[in-house]
């Protein structure tokens, strides 16, 4: 088998309800979606979400590199995916959502042929995975309404985001404490907004509360100040724009400046990747999230297949595509009652996908 052609198309899809976090405010979401065409009847779909704060990608550049890359791709065999990787690798290192893409498509591929889903494929070690739903920074009632809400659709555990004013914070995950009671699970993620002083504060504010963890505190550039947390909390201290790439775990896990790291596909360049920076995270024995940014169901599918497929991934924050309108990558996954499930079609499991015609 060869690959022909790689086509690929850059989507805007609009969001429900713009939102903000401690560094913006989000109304819509690009992605670029991928169909790599072989010479035989299988199609391999990929999808990048450039993000300039999350990967270090704007959306034009993103898509450059695609346009080179897919001239690359053409005539290698697809199912050689590490050799395909590898010799690629020099032209993705600054475009990891476009890795992510591109490695997407070719285990989309592997797993058609193969009619197998890719979590099988990876290890096949549980069927599903519950999510946390994201309560983003809003007036109070707002974000008491919008915890209940995912309360009520049966969701297990909320992502409450701040990090804008640690006391205001503080009084919100109180409040949202109260009105969701004590068995749903709470995790805060400031998305760098506090410095370490500040963190403290917020600690000693929601030390009753029963926070399950405290996503970011710190800037990514400050690992002192993100091991001071650390140190500190005695809830789990968890790295996510702190981890890049696989050196950043290596220096994560060495320094033990966490307690948790965050794996995002479109961070770190895909699955291949993130088993990579898992297996430094299983090997110093810190706890595993798998994370996405504002994308389409097709690469939350790639994130949900991951995250079944090993056993220390124990939590998921895979809520990005929830929100989106005209996601043409919709049905890759199930939610149920705040439980994500693969569809078990072959592959990332659409046959097609309707940007491309």
């Amino acid at each position: 088998m060869r690959i022909e052609r790689v086509e690929w198309v850059r989507v805007e899809m609009g969001l429900r309800e713009p939102y903000t976090i401690a560094y913006e405010t989000v109304d819509h979401a690009e992605n670029l979606f991928v169909q790599v065409v072989t010479d035989g009847p299988y199609l391999g779909f990929g999808c990048a979400a450039p993000d300039s704060w999350v990967t270090g990608e704007t959306y034009d550049a993103a898509a450059a590199t695609l346009g080179a890359v897919s001239g690359a791709l053409v005539g290698a065999d697809p199912l050689r995916r590490a050799r395909v990787l590898h010799a690629l690798a020099p032209m993705l290192q600054e475009s990891p959502s476009v890795a992510a893409a591109i490695d997407m498509a070719l285990l989309d591929l592997l797993g058609k042929v193969a009619v197998l889903p890719v979590w099988r494929l990876l290890g096949g070690f549980r069927r599903s995975m519950p999510t946390s739903g994201t309560v983003f920074i809003g007036q109070p009632d707002r974000m008491v309404t919008a915890a209940r809400r995912f309360v009520e659709e049966g969701f297990s555990a909320i992502k409450l985001k701040g990090g804008r004013d640690p006391e205001g914070d503080a009084e919100m995950v109180r409040r949202v404490r109260a009105a969701v009671g004590k068995k749903v699970a709470l995790r805060f993620d400031a998305n760098q907004g506090y410095t370490a002083e500040q963190a403290f504060a917020f600690l000693a504010a929601v030390e009753d509360l029963g926070l399950e963890l405290f996503e970011q505190p710190t800037h990514r550039g400050e690992g002192v100040a993100l091991h001071r947390v650390t140190q500190r909390a005695s809830m789990a201290v968890m790295a996510d724009e702190s981890l890049l790439d696989l050196a950043d775990a290596f220096r994560l896990a060495r320094g033990e400046l966490v307690d948790m790291i965050n794996i995002k596909l479109m961070k770190v360049g895909g699955i291949e990747a993130a088993l990579a920076v898992n297996a430094v995270a299983r090997a110093a024995g810190l706890e595993a999230m798998v994370g996405c940014v504002d994308e389409s169901a097709l690469s939350i599918a790639a994130g949900l297949h991951l995250a079944l497929a090993r056993p220390n991934v124990e939590y998921a924050d895979l809520d990005g595509h929830l929100d989106l309108l005209d996601d043409p990558g919709a049905g890759a996954v199930r939610l149920e009652s705040g439980v994500l499930y693969p569809t078990d079609a072959p592959g990332l499991g659409l046959a097609r996908l309707g940007c491309f015609g």
